[in-house]
């Protein structure tokens, strides 16, 4: 077979045509997007191919017809017309404080004054970017094309110190003169993670098109089925060969790792690209999303929201106000965790207009989970999943002293970021977590008429429930056997008798006073 090439972290469309890469054809959005002439935004996940979507519009905006030879826009467009284009990306650097922000803008903005032989008059970014767009559209004659990258990265960068809003504040200076120059900008397209409210960043701009959670754009970016099976049939048939499974196992297996992202309700899912192409060059269903490391916006997130874990890890209720938006003056890291691509919508409510947040895929659920754990128990890095290991094998052999004593063991000591009056929220996220991490059916909290009991774990022989309890000053065998007599009170097991697997009932018991689990009972 040919030699074909993936195109695995190439985000500038130039290089990717040119190396013979394949190429995901994404140019009918393009030239829908650039008909409408419209401003838009865009929020997805990182890894998602928002920078070479940017690339793309660029060389179209460019004139580079001899780039899209077969591709789709090819036969869209019959002008290809050259527009001065302003990029700016901030994707490449970190910007802890505002020192470094600035001296990131300066050099951006110093790029477009030496190609236009601007004089600077004043140094502050705004006046400097409104000299750049009107004097490209008057040496020029035509509008300008601005195509702005990862906008939002200088603000998640500080998340949660002092330079988040110093941060936030210059950004909206930068961008200030674009709500007063409409009539020199042909196109206007945003990329970013979030998209943050209350402070409007594009204070002006109340015409920008957010198309992020759009049935029409749903696709934009990422892999379809249709896609992955028009584009890379030959990689999977080596993928499943390599794996010594078929073809229709393989792409079972692939959906379960990768696909899963639904940007709004009732479409088609994505996958994501970056990890769907290096397990297809390398062969293997690695977890490549966290292989460069977790995003520190992440783990500050985790840290300053504890009481949330268990909102998050099982399955989350919201209406699209909730998620959409970040607002920095609220507490709710709903919308950092979902648009980073963490939790995705599997289920929709139209009455209600009701989402579901959860995890799209395994490797996603495995790796969050993993830095949850490594963040909230004791165990040190290299007995983590050696724990976890433990604990599956207990299941299996259905040795509950087992698998509660590793739990035990876990979480001896309360955290320094969690206090004691949020013990009772911690324990509970920290076993399920833990469970949630054996690979097992797990649900918290589970409905039922009577009642709701804490943690039920599922396995292929095996249904345990367990109703976690807070001791409060009262004695172990008290607060354990009340718990048994709230599990067969309630009919948790009820809904559990029929499947022909045995049925295991646990009390557990929890210290009020943070000093981790006091012990357990069996029914």
């Amino acid at each position: 077979m040919e030699e074909r090439f993936l195109p695995i972290g190439i985000q500038d469309f130039e290089k990717l045509r040119e190396s013979g890469c394949i190429y995901v054809d994404k140019t009918a959005f393009v030239y829908r997007l650039a008909r409408e002439r419209t401003p838009y935004f865009l929020s997805r996940p990182r890894r998602f191919g928002k920078s070479l979507l940017l690339s793309t519009m660029e060389y179209y905006f460019l004139g580079r017809k001899d780039l899209f030879h077969g591709l789709e826009i090819e036969h869209l467009e019959k002008d290809w017309v050259e527009y001065p284009i302003l990029k700016i990306s901030f994707g490449a650097d970190n910007y802890p404080d505002l020192e470094s922000l600035k001296s990131a803008l300066n050099l951006m903005l110093a790029k477009y004054e030496k190609l236009y032989n601007i004089v600077i008059e004043d140094r502050r970014s705004a006046p400097r970017l409104n000299n750049i767009i009107t004097t490209a559209y008057e040496q020029t004659g035509r509008q300008v094309v601005i195509l702005i990258d990862e906008y939002d990265k200088p603000i998640l960068d500080a998340l949660y110190t002092e330079y988040e809003e110093q941060n936030r504040q210059e950004l909206r200076s930068f961008y200030s003169p674009l709500k007063d120059l409409d009539k020199y900008i042909r196109f206007l397209f945003i990329t970013g993670i979030t998209k943050v409210s209350h402070v409007n960043i594009f204070s002006g701009l109340n015409q920008l098109d957010d198309i992020s959670l759009t049935k029409d754009y749903a696709p934009i970016c990422g892999v379809t089925e249709s896609e992955l099976e028009k584009y890379f049939a030959p990689e999977i048939e080596l993928l499943a060969k390599e794996q010594e499974m078929t073809v229709t196992e393989t792409k079972a297996k692939l959906a379960q790792m990768y696909d899963g992202y639904h940007f709004t309700h009732n479409v088609e899912g994505v996958y994501n690209p970056f990890c769907l192409l290096k397990c297809l060059k390398y062969k293997d269903f690695g977890s490549y999303w966290f292989e460069s490391g977790t995003p520190s916006f992440l783990v500050k997130t985790l840290q300053n929201q504890p009481l949330e874990l268990a909102k998050i890890v099982n399955g989350r209720k919201a209406k699209e106000d909730q998620f959409k938006n970040y607002d920095p003056d609220t507490k709710n890291m709903l919308p950092v965790i979902y648009q980073s691509g963490y939790l995705t919508i599997k289920d929709f409510q139209k009455e209600k207009r009701l989402y579901t947040l959860d995890f799209p895929n395994r490797e996603i659920e495995e790796g969050f989970l993993n830095v949850i754990l490594k963040k909230f128990v004791t165990p040190p890095d290299d007995d983590l999943g050696i724990s976890i290991d433990n604990l599956c094998d207990a299941l299996d052999e259905q040795d509950i002293d087992k698998a509660l004593s590793i739990i035990k063991a876990a979480i001896a000591d309360l955290p320094t970021i969690v206090k004691k009056d949020m013990c009772e929220n911690y324990y509970e996220s920290v076993t399920h977590l833990m469970f949630r991490m054996t690979g097992y059916r797990v649900l918290s909290e589970l409905q039922s008429v009577a009642g709701r009991s804490d943690v039920v774990v599922a396995t292929k022989t095996a249904v345990f429930i367990f109703e976690l309890k807070m001791d409060k000053g009262r004695a172990f065998e008290e607060v354990a056997a009340e718990a048994l007599t709230q599990i067969s009170a309630n009919g948790y097991a009820d809904r559990f008798a029929v499947n022909g697997k045995t049925m295991h009932k646990v009390g557990v018991v929890f210290s009020s006073e943070g000093k981790g689990m006091l012990g357990w009972k069996c029914e």
